[in-house]
């Protein structure tokens, strides 16, 4: 199993997605702020580092920037953000980034990109975009390197819109217990997908990866009520 860095200074995300990796089995390390990400880097390389774009005191990319000018982008970083736009997800991946997550992030995204970020041959190699650029800049017209990031663009291109599942998870409080938070997330998330596939239980199952039966008790334990879905889905 790996050793991965996360860091966001938000509270929650960094508890949930630190949850989510130990029970994978993961070694997890958390930073709050671009000094902290500095630090943890210098004690000890981790496998794979999570970086939220915008952090309140150095931003994820100009940290990303500073890494690489530094040769120390040396484990694979995936950016994580909720308001990022293409711009700043294709800029990040020319400085080193290997992916780009946009949040909310869901479970079984998260783990495949994980997974593949982590079989991935990394270089570490300096950064080639100019120290001014900053996060938010547009690229310049004709830019190269669009088409190493193809896949990068079409992840990211979903921050463009509004989601009112979006909207959701950004009300959830964070000062409450984890398992409270994690239950209201989850909730969020079934009934996000439900939607999705037009409340069919098979094709829910096949997207969050749950097998039936437990897709079932799970939605039960939410208070989300399956007859309807079962009803729909016999149709």
């Amino acid at each position: 199993m790996a050793r991965i860095l996360v860091v966001d200074d938000e509270v929650g995300i960094r508890e949930l997605l630190s949850e989510i990796l130990y029970d994978e089995g993961h070694t997890v390390e958390l930073a709050e702020n671009a000094a902290e990400a500095r630090a943890a880097r210098a004690r000890k390389r981790p496998d794979l580092v999570l970086l939220d774009i915008w952090m309140p005191d150095t931003d994820g990319v100009s940290l990303l920037r500073e890494w690489g000018s530094q040769g120390l982008l040396d484990m694979p970083v995936i950016m994580m953000s909720g308001h990022a736009t293409v711009d700043t997800a294709v800029e990040a991946t020319r400085i080193g980034a290997v992916d780009f997550l946009e949040k909310p992030i869901t479970l079984q995204k998260l783990l495949k990109t994980i997974s593949a970020a982590l079989a991935r041959p990394v270089v570490a190699k300096a950064a080639s975009v100019p120290a001014a650029t900053t996060a938010s800049a547009p690229m310049p017209a004709g830019g190269g390197g669009q088409a190493d990031v193809s896949d990068l663009v079409t992840n990211a291109a979903p921050a463009l819109e509004l989601d009112p599942h979006q909207l959701q998870l950004s009300s959830i409080p964070l000062d409450q217990p984890l398992r409270e938070a994690r239950d209201e997330f989850e909730r969020i998330y079934f009934e996000y997908h439900l939607g999705r596939e037009n409340h069919s239980m098979t094709r829910v199952s096949e997207r969050t990866g749950l097998e039936r039966t437990h897709l079932y008790r799970k939605l039960k334990q939410l208070g989300i009520d399956a007859s309807r879905r079962r009803q729909s889905e016999s149709r």
